[in-house]
């Protein structure tokens, strides 16, 4: 197995490292301004050692980084100790330079800052994966409602988060988490014993998809393992490296959390919002007919919706817009829909104001939300 730490960080790990970073930077204000979070844990169960040979930052430091806020802001509002990082890696020596590396980090972020103790509390594991995320005190964590929870799993390969952790971290309340996959690995050995013992390989169709569609294609498994009567939002993001798809899954059981990072994709694939590549078979940037608005996933969206909305499943902007992001898409995509239906007049909008609200869809009021009812005439 390569040692990501031993080298410089190659593209792909540094845009799965972006990723992180924006997401992170998406996460943090939320849970700290929130009145009804007692306290913040930040979970990192794969840290590695922190930097790589160029001493660019890993993901602990990135973390870390992000926390500080544009000028500190954060940290000059944090209460002491409400804040809680948790960095683990199992293998002792890596964990031992990981120790010394956010330590140094720290010293030097306190010369910068004046403070005599960081306002956040910070701890260093060394355990195995499935060993680390049982203990009691996380248990107990990950299962008090009054805390939010953002969990980093930046495993090797796939088999740690299998099913059973992935419905653990479901069921978890307030409690986001992203994780990396080999997705390529899991369709090349698809029927081998040793993957079907953390993947359910035969509920996975890989034989009429192109190579680049595995790691989307996995995502929808997991989707598979989500109860049906739970509202909950996953969204992926598929990198490539030489011939393999790579990708992360993100996980939340809030709008404003998927909202957030769709927000993150969206800004690195301006296309399909889910890949480091031309996933949908787009015109490129630069060519004739390129355009971000009705780009091949939108369009395809669009339909959809439309669909929907005549048939009747969907009623309401609150279900639209909610549809929008299980599908992966921005809710602006949604408006588009429903003014263009609007205009050529087979939807009437009654029975609530028609508004052009489509972010922060948990804030929406009963007066924001309109039922669509189809015109017969």
């Amino acid at each position: 197995m390569t040692d990501i730490n031993k080298q410089e960080f190659d593209d792909a790990t540094k845009l799965k490292l972006e990723i992180f970073r924006e997401c992170f930077k998406e996460w943090l204000p939320v849970f700290i301004h929130s009145p009804v979070v007692e306290k913040v844990f930040i979970y990192d169960f794969f840290a590695g050692s922190g930097m790589d040979t160029q001493n660019n930052s890993g993901s602990p430091l990135i973390l870390f980084e992000e926390a500080k806020g544009e000028n500190e802001m954060y940290c000059s509002k944090s209460q002491p100790e409400r804040v809680v990082f948790a960095f683990n890696e199992k293998i002792k020596t890596k964990s031992e330079e990981l120790k010394q590396n956010v330590d140094n980090h720290v010293i030097e972020c306190l010369k910068n800052c004046g403070r005599d103790k960081c306002v956040y509390e910070y701890h260093i594991g060394n355990y195995d994966f499935k060993e680390a995320i049982v203990r009691p005190n996380v248990e107990s964590i990950l299962k008090n409602s009054k805390y939010g929870k953002f969990i980093l799993l930046d495993q090797y390969g796939f088999k740690e988060v299998d099913s059973e952790i992935f419905k653990k971290l479901v069921t978890s309340p307030k409690t986001d988490f992203i994780f990396f996959i080999s997705s390529s690995f899991i369709k090349r050995f698809s029927e081998h014993p040793y993957i079907k013992k953390y993947i359910e390989t035969e509920k996975i169709n890989f034989d009429k998809a192109e190579p680049k569609e595995c790691h989307r294609i996995v995502a929808d498994y997991f989707k598979t393992l989500i109860t049906k009567a739970s509202e909950y939002y996953l969204h992926h993001f598929s990198i490539k490296k030489g011939a393999n798809y790579y990708g992360l899954i993100f996980g939340s059981a809030h709008t404003y959390g998927i909202e957030k990072f769709l927000k993150v994709c969206w800004e690195k694939d301006k296309l399909s919002g889910e890949a480091s590549f031309d996933m949908y078979h787009d015109f490129q940037k630069g060519s004739l007919f390129y355009t971000e608005t009705n780009t091949n996933k939108i369009e395809a969206f669009k339909l959809d919706l439309e669909k929907k909305i005549l048939s009747g499943e969907i009623k309401t902007n609150l279900e639209g817009l909610k549809f929008a992001l299980g599908s992966g898409v921005q809710t602006k995509a949604f408006l588009d829909k429903i003014i263009e239906l609007k205009d050529k007049r087979k939807i009437i909008l009654i029975s609530g104001n028609f508004n052009k609200k489509i972010a922060n869809i948990h804030r929406l009021s009963k007066d924001d939300i309109y039922q669509i009812i189809l015109n017969r005439k």
